[in-house]
């Protein structure tokens, strides 16, 4: 379809009537600012668009960029966290002795129900000068179209979907995943009392294949050369820091080094487990490709909050069997241990917070990957808090896994940007609104 200048404008009565009228599928308003508009009861043409289209291809081009550079952010935010809540946990079990694998998956977990409250804070905040109810009006109006959007998988929404409750659907999605987050997640907890720091980063970190490997049939990737390198560089250097190193660290006696192989073994489970998780995420709740960068944001903090809402009113039950079986006795922690928990809790929320928004923005293979990081970063936290200095298998795992990084940024940005086009090309310049 050739390109149309907004500025052509017929005089007669029909000049503000959609183009397509009932022709074909409405398309919903899909930026914040128009859905305002849309309660108001405004004209639908503003000039805010108007100049928007002048250059839409210029505009996208900006969109995919911004969008990156958000993601940049939520990926150095998800790597400070992650090492926080690695360092604390192995801490509390390991120096304190409060060994609740299953109490503090629950704890953690349960923290993420803040994510959205906080998230609405910040928002308010930022818009201060609407009273509250156009505010909240706007919010629910944003979370309800996104969700429709999520259902279908499709910017464009009818009538039929606006009349449509997306709440049976986000609540099974949510009761899925968070399913099958709390077996992967569970296994880090167990594993954590039982292997060192550096090695439940790294083989826990392993995900990235499996996530590869769960998106081809599942989100429809395309094998590409570039991609699978990338991700088999990302292992080998993840198998050079875990096992690099010859024989037993210093002071790990015949028996704990026994649990350690015990407790990779159960990181590698879990490994699996959570490479699957971050596909049936992108799959089943993140919004379609085109969709503005705050608008992804914004809904996937609200995930997070339903999965932990949901951990904290139906994932208790395992806690008093537990207790009964004495196969993990509850006791609260006290004293130091529940400062260092409640540092550990708010730093897996931040952690996991930013890395829905992550894989929302980017995919769950460039995120798993980039999650590696965390095995360099860990290693260097260890060297500063122990004084052990950095082996060199750890300085040439960490080399090779930024490495793959770069290399798969670089391939996943130049896939976004062909996507783009292509959407361009279809349907026309995406949404750029972050409200």
């Amino acid at each position: 379809m050739p390109f149309r200048s907004p500025f052509h404008r017929t005089n007669d009565a029909h000049s503000q009537q959609p183009l397509l009228k009932e022709d074909g599928p409405q398309r919903e308003s899909n930026t914040f600012a128009e859905s305002h508009e849309r309660f108001l009861e405004r004209p639908h043409m503003s000039r805010r668009s108007t100049f928007r289209s002048r250059t839409p291809d210029v505009e996208d081009k900006n969109l995919t960029r911004r969008k990156y550079i958000l993601a940049s952010g939520f990926l150095l935010l998800s790597l400070i966290s992650f090492v926080i809540q690695t360092e604390t946990a192995v801490y509390i079990q390991h120096e304190l002795h409060w060994d609740k694998p299953y109490c503090m998956l629950y704890l953690t977990h349960g923290s993420w129900s803040l994510l959205w409250p906080t998230q609405l804070l910040i928002l308010r905040i930022q818009k201060r000068k609407l009273s509250w109810d156009a505010f909240w009006r706007r919010h629910v109006f944003l979370l309800r179209t996104t969700a429709q959007m999520v259902e279908r998988q499709d910017l464009h929404l009818t009538t039929r979907d606006d009349h449509r409750s997306p709440v049976p659907y986000m609540l099974k999605t949510t009761a899925f995943i968070t399913s099958a987050l709390t077996i992967a997640g569970g296994s880090w907890y167990v594993a954590v009392n039982m292997t060192t720091a550096s090695d439940l980063t790294a083989i826990y970190n392993c995900s990235a294949f499996f996530a590869y490997a769960f998106s081809v049939p599942l989100l429809k990737d395309k094998l590409r050369f570039d991609k699978i390198f990338s991700v088999l560089v990302a292992i080998v250097g993840v198998l050079v820091v875990a096992y690099g190193d010859s024989g037993p660290e210093a002071g790990e006696s015949s028996g704990s080094a026994d649990n350690r192989t015990l407790g990779n073994i159960v990181i590698g489970v879990g490994s699996v487990l959570y490479g699957l998780y971050e596909v049936l995420y992108k799959k089943l709740a993140c919004p379609p490709e085109g969709t503005s960068p705050g608008r992804s944001m914004i809904f996937a903090n609200t995930v997070g909050s339903l999965i932990g809402t949901f951990t904290l009113l139906v994932l208790w039950f395992p806690l008093p069997l537990l207790h009964w079986t004495g196969l993990e006795t509850f006791r609260w922690p006290t004293g130091e241990a529940a400062w260092m928990l409640l540092i550990s809790v708010i730093a897996n929320a931040t952690f996991s917070g930013s890395f829905l928004v992550l894989i929302s923005l980017t995919s769950p293979v460039l995120s798993s990957v980039a999650a590696l990081l965390t095995i360099f970063l860990v290693a260097i936290v260890d060297w500063l808090r122990t004084g052990k200095p950095l082996s060199a298998a750890a300085l040439s795992g960490g080399v090779l896994i930024i490495a793959a990084f770069l290399l798969l940024s670089y391939s996943t940005y130049r896939e976004l940007d062909e996507e783009r086009r292509r959407r361009f090309a279809e349907d026309g310049p995406d949404s750029d609104s972050d409200d």
